[in-house]
Formats: structure tokens, sequence, C-alpha cells
């Protein structure tokens, strides 16, 4: 998409991440494994993981209303609620109907989307689509993961990297030549034994055979995902920015998905953007899946990393098989 309507772009970020921190040194209690080969093959340090009763939504309210705060707006501005993930509450209501009741957000419609890991793109897509079009005025976007809920914390090739957290951003009108550029969707649904999570759906419900078979966990073939990822980063990067009719050289900053530090290395030589101006949070967040572009680009503006005029690539891949990227003008 590029957009031809008026302009839209994000005015307010914000991220949540739950207070309780499994360390690397926690996890070499739980499965074979130790702290220097988690930050070697992965550049993970720790990752937060929900407490006791905490929700999706929970998250998910969190970071929107600091997005909220930031863009100085109120849940009775609010015309639509986004919500990307793929590990709600529960499969109805939506998680988006739960954020829009916490929130009290009684004119927003509500919707969830499923992209995984690559659905906040998705969900920013749409969302700036739509106020484009002047169907609406206020859109919040909302990328909120418990992967800790579907994670196999007896496979070390996954809990290592699996983790908790939600990012948000508020879509509104913005000035001409501002927000949102461009933006880059794709999938492929013949790859989808790559990553996955089997169990829980019509293809195989719920039952104790599908629970003692261990099959509602998420399950990756590592070494295709590398290969497929830096591939696909560097294709919807430069896309993206080939949209926006501007190049690798116009780009301030770059807020990848965070799967892994060494996809971000290898995306980051194969475009030939100097590493140090990548947004990297993972040693401390980990993996969250569809949070981590949103928690990312929400660090970086309260760090002062992003400034007005900056032109950012936000660009991420995840199971379905999902990909995209998207040009925004801060």
């Amino acid at each position: 998409m590029r957009n031809g309507g008026r302009p839209a772009g994000i005015v307010g970020t914000g991220f949540y991440v739950p207070p309780k921190v499994l360390t690397n040194f926690d996890l070499e209690k739980l499965v074979r494994t130790s702290d220097e080969w988690i930050r070697t093959r992965s550049g993970i340090v720790e990752r937060h993981i929900l407490s006791d009763g905490e929700l999706t939504s929970d998250m998910a309210v969190a970071a929107a209303r600091q997005a909220m705060d930031m863009a100085g707006v109120t849940a009775n501005d609010l015309d639509l609620i986004l919500v990307c993930t793929l590990t709600p509450d529960q499969p109805m209501p939506s998680c988006a109907c739960e954020v829009q009741c916490k929130l009290g957000a009684t004119r927003a419609g509500a919707s969830d989307l499923s992209a995984a890991c690559t659905g906040f793109i998705y969900g920013l897509s749409l969302g700036a689509g739509i106020v484009s079009s002047g169907a609406a005025e206020t859109v919040l976007v909302i990328g909120a993961e418990a992967l800790s809920t579907v994670t196999d914390w007896t496979d070390r090739t996954t809990c290592v990297l699996l983790a908790d957290g939600a990012g948000a951003a508020v879509v509104r009108p913005v000035p001409a030549g501002r927000g949102v550029l461009s933006t880059y969707l794709r999938a492929d649904g013949g790859m989808r034994d790559v990553l996955y999570v089997e169990a829980g759906g019509s293809r195989y419900p719920a039952s104790a055979e599908t629970v003692r078979k261990r099959m509602h966990y998420i399950r990756m073939t590592g070494r295709d995902v590398f290969k497929w990822a830096v591939k696909v980063m560097e294709e919807a990067s430069l896309e993206a920015v080939r949209r926006a009719a501007l190049t690798l050289d116009d780009i301030d900053l770059v807020i990848p998905h965070q799967a892994n530090i060494r996809i971000i290395d290898a995306a980051a030589q194969r475009l030939g953007i100097p590493r140090e101006r990548f947004v990297c949070n993972i040693e401390h967040y980990g993996n969250t899946s569809t949070a981590s572009i949103p928690m990312a680009l929400a660090e970086a503006v309260q760090h002062g990393r992003v400034h007005e005029g900056d032109t950012l690539l936000l660009v991420g891949f995840g199971g379905g098989v999902t990909w995209g990227s998207a040009v925004v003008r801060w």
C-alpha cells in the first residue's frame, strides 16, 4: 500500500512487559542449555513472562494507555481498536473486545488480527488505511503476546527465545509528508510447517490426546526459518522503501522484528545498512512475536532515538508464514 488519501501516522506509542523476569540462568534449571549458548545463538539475556492471573488483554491495556497519553487522546476518542495477537485471552470474545471494555472505549469498534510476528505491520497498514480513507479519525493498534502460554518449557530450541509483552500505537491524521508512506504485506501458507501451533483449532480440536502429545505448543524448524527470514527481511525492506519513492540512504532508523540477533545482523549486512541504525532490544525482552516491533518503537521513542522528521523502516516476519514492512516518517 502507498497512502493515497489524507496522511495518517503514529502520534503516540507505548509498551508494557510483565514484572516477572526469566533469565538464561533460570532456564539452565529447566532444560539442557547455558547462558553462553543462548547469548551466542540469539542475543537474549533475559525475558519477561506473565505473572499469575495476568492476561494478554491486561498487557495490551497497559501499553495502550501509554500510547494514548502520549497522543493526548481519551478512550472516547477511539473509533477502532485492532489487537494483533496469536495468544488472545480466549477464542471468543476477541482480545480487542476485552481491551475495549477495560479501556471504557464505548464508541470504538474492536477486532483481533492474526498474522503472527508480522501482525503489528498488518495492523498498522490497516489502521492507517482506514484513517487515510476518512472512515475513522483515531485507530489504536496493539501488538500483544503471551507466548509463555504456548511455550513448551522442555523444548530448548524454542523456550529460550519466547517471551511476553505488548506494544501500542495511536494512528491519526498527520501533516502532509508525514506518517505511513508505504506498506508491503506478503504471506505463503505453503510454508506453514516451519513455524506453527498444531492443535486448538478445527484441524485438531483440543482433546486429552492433543494435550498428551503436547500439540498446543509452538514448534519451529530453526534452520529453515533463519534462511527464509533473512531473505524476506531484505525483500520487504527494499520493496517498502521503493514504494515510498526513497532509498535505503533515506532511512534513519530500522525497527525489525526481534526474533534473533543473528537474523538482524545478517539482514543488516545484506542491506548494507550500518548496525547502529537498527533498534535492538532483544537482549532484555526476547522474542515477543507481534509485540516486538511496537515495543522496540516505543522504547526507541522513550530513549530519544526517534526525532521529528525521521524516516523509519519497520520490517518483520512470522508464522503463517507472513512477512511485511512499512516506511513511516515521524
